[in-house]
């Protein structure tokens, strides 16, 4: 198999494979938090305890997958331009 039909088929495949899981789990863990929710800070002694509410999640420990956020973005830019006059 030459090389650009090797690549092609493994884009391809890694494209429809994101798409799949997008479709499936929207939703991935925040980075900053790592799912928490919160920020985890220590105390003096080395105990891990609960600091600020996570900004960039709104401290629900979640983020949408970017490609989701595109899919969601593309369908209402198509359904507000495609919209059927009522009569």
């Amino acid at each position: 198999m030459p090389p650009a039909l090797t690549a092609i088929t493994l884009l391809t495949l890694v494209t429809f494979g994101y798409v799949g899981v997008c479709a499936a789990v929207p939703f991935r863990n925040c980075r900053r938090c790592r799912g928490l929710g919160f920020a985890l800070t220590h105390t003096r002694t080395g105990k891990p305890k609960r600091g600020r509410a996570c900004r960039r999640c709104r401290a629900t420990g979640k983020r949408l997958r970017a490609g989701r956020w595109l899919y969601n973005r593309w369908h209402r830019i198509h359904h507000h331009g495609t919209r059927q006059p009522r009569t």
